[in-house]
C-alpha cells in the first residue's frame, strides 16, 4: 500500500506485533496500539491495522466493504494466486453464501447434538486413564488427543495420519493469515505435503459413511455444491472442530489452573463451564489477528481508507479492549458476561463450525471438573509460537481426583 497516505491518514506505530518478543506477550504492545489511535500503520509490515473492539466489529460485519476473497493474509489474492484453492474463510458472495449454507445445514443444532454421546464417551474414557497416571500433560495429553479423536471420527476421516498431518497442516495454513516472517516460513515449510494428505482424505470414497463429512459430499449429489467445493468444506469443518479447538482447550484450561479460585467455583457446578469457555475464548483468543481488503474507499474511526488497501484486524486486542470490556479486561473472570467477544469473527463470517468447537470443549471440560478437585502446574507451560495463533505446545500438570 502508499505508506505516504497511510502516514498522512493514522498514527505510524514502530513496534512491530509480529515479533517474537510480541507474539509471547502481546497484550501491553496491543495495550499501546489502541492508545495510539482507532487506526494505526504499522510501519514493519506497512499495513493498517484496527485493534479497538468497535472498530474490529465494525470491519468484519461490513463484508462488502472489507471482503474476505482477496485472501485472510497480507497477500492480495485477486492479483497473486493462493497456495491452495481458496476455501469459506477466503471467498465473498456468492460463492460464500453457498458453501456457508450448505455447512450449515450439515453443523446444525440437531446434528451437533447427535455427537454428544459419542464425545461423552470418550471423555470419560480420556479422563479414566489420566486420572490413574495422576500426572500428565493438558495439551499433549488432552486438548489435542481428543479433537484429533472424537471430531476426526465426526467428520469421517481416516484415523491414521491425522496427528501427523492435520497438526501441521493447521499451523501451515494459518501461517498464511499473516506477514511473511522467518516463523511463519518455519511453520509453512513445516506443513509441506500435509494439504495434499488432508484432501486425499476428504474426498468421498475416504469418509466413512453417513459422517459429517460425507453429509457434505451428499449436498454435491443434490447439485447443491459443486465436487470440486465438497473436499474445501470437509477441510474447512476439519479445520473449525480441530486447530481453533485444541487451542482454545488448552487456553481454557491453563486459565482456569491459573486462578485457581475460578476453577474451584468450575468444580463445584459444573454448569458453570460454558461460561468459563466464552470467558477463555475472550481472554485468549486462538486467532489474535487476521487481514481484510477494502473493496471502495472506506472510513474507520475518522481515518479515510483508500480502495484496494489490507486491513489487519486484531481480534486480540479488541477482545481485551477496555472500552468494550471495563478496567478487569486483562483478567479472567467466569462471571464476566462475555457473549459478543469476536473471537469467532463477526456477521456472514463469522465461524460457522462454532458449535462444533463448544460442544467438544464443553464436554471435555465439563467431564474434568466434574471428576478432578485440583490442577496444579508441574512446569511453566511452554508457548506454541505462531504469526496469527495463540496457544501452547505443553502444560504439565499434576491432578488430584474428586
Amino acid at each position: 500500500m502508499d505508506s505516504t497516505l497511510a502516514a498522512a491518514t493514522a498514527p505510524i506505530f514502530t513496534e512491530d506485533p509480529y515479533s517474537p518478543a510480541h507474539l509471547a506477550e502481546p497484550y501491553g504492545l496491543f495495550e499501546r496500539m489502541r492508545d495510539a489511535g482507532p487506526v494505526v500503520l504499522l510501519k514493519e509490515h506497512d499495513v493498517l491495522a484496527v485493534t479497538r473492539f468497535d472498530e474490529c466489529k465494525e470491519v468484519l460485519e461490513d463484508y462488502r466493504t472489507f471482503i474476505s476473497g482477496a485472501g485472510a493474509g497480507p497477500r492480495n489474492l485477486h492479483r497473486e494466486p493462493s497456495w491452495r484453492a481458496q476455501g469459506i474463510m477466503e471467498s465473498d458472495p456468492p460463492i460464500h453464501t453457498q458453501m456457508r449454507h450448505a455447512i450449515a445445514g450439515v453443523i446444525s443444532p440437531r446434528g451437533v447434538r447427535s455427537l454428544r454421546a459419542g464425545f461423552e464417551e470418550y471423555a470419560t474414557e480420556l479422563v479414566d486413564e489420566l486420572l490413574e497416571r495422576g500426572e500428565f500433560d493438558l495439551v499433549k495429553d488432552l486438548s489435542e488427543v481428543f479433537p484429533l479423536r472424537a471430531f476426526g471420527d465426526a467428520v469421517g476421516i481416516p484415523r491414521e495420519g491425522r496427528a501427523e498431518n492435520l497438526l501441521a497442516l493447521g499451523a501451515a495454513n494459518f501461517s498464511t493469515f499473516g506477514p511473511d516472517t522467518p516463523l511463519a516460513r518455519e511453520h509453512f515449510s513445516a506443513g509441506a505435503g500435509t494439504n495434499d494428505w488432508a484432501m486425499a482424505n476428504t474426498a468421498r470414497e475416504r469418509l466413512r459413511p453417513g459422517s459429517l463429512g460425507a453429509q457434505i459430499w451428499d449436498l454435491a449429489d443434490r447439485g447443491e455444491i459443486t465436487t470440486d467445493q465438497a473436499p474445501l468444506l470437509v477441510r474447512a469443518m476439519l479445520s473449525a472442530g480441530l486447530d481453533t479447538t485444541i487451542f482454545s482447550l488448552g487456553a481454557t484450561l491453563l486459565a482456569l489452573v491459573r486462578h485457581p479460585g475460578q476453577y474451584a467455583k468450575v468444580h463445584e457446578n459444573p454448569k458453570l463451564v460454558k461460561f468459563a469457555i466464552d470467558e477463555a475464548f475472550r481472554y485468549e483468543s486462538p486467532f489474535q489477528s487476521f487481514y481484510r481488503t477494502t473493496s471502495q474507499a472506506a472510513e474507520i474511526g475518522g481515518m479515510a481508507i483508500p480502495a484496494d488497501t489490507k486491513v489487519a484486524v486484531f481480534v486480540g486486542a479488541a477482545n481485551r479492549d477496555e472500552r468494550r470490556w471495563g478496567p478487569t479486561a486483562n483478567e479472567y473472570d467466569i462471571a464476566r458476561a462475555a457473549g459478543g467477544h469476536l473471537a469467532f469473527g463477526m456477521g456472514i463470517h463469522q465461524c460457522v463450525g462454532q458449535p462444533l468447537s463448544r460442544l467438544e470443549m464443553d464436554v471435555l471440560i465439563t467431564e474434568l471438573a466434574r471428576r478432578v478437585k485440583s490442577i496444579e502446574l508441574t512446569a511453566e507451560p511452554e508457548q506454541f509460537m505462531h504469526t496469527t495463533l495463540r496457544g501452547w505446545k505443553s502444560i504439565p500438570v499434576r491432578v488430584a481426583a474428586a
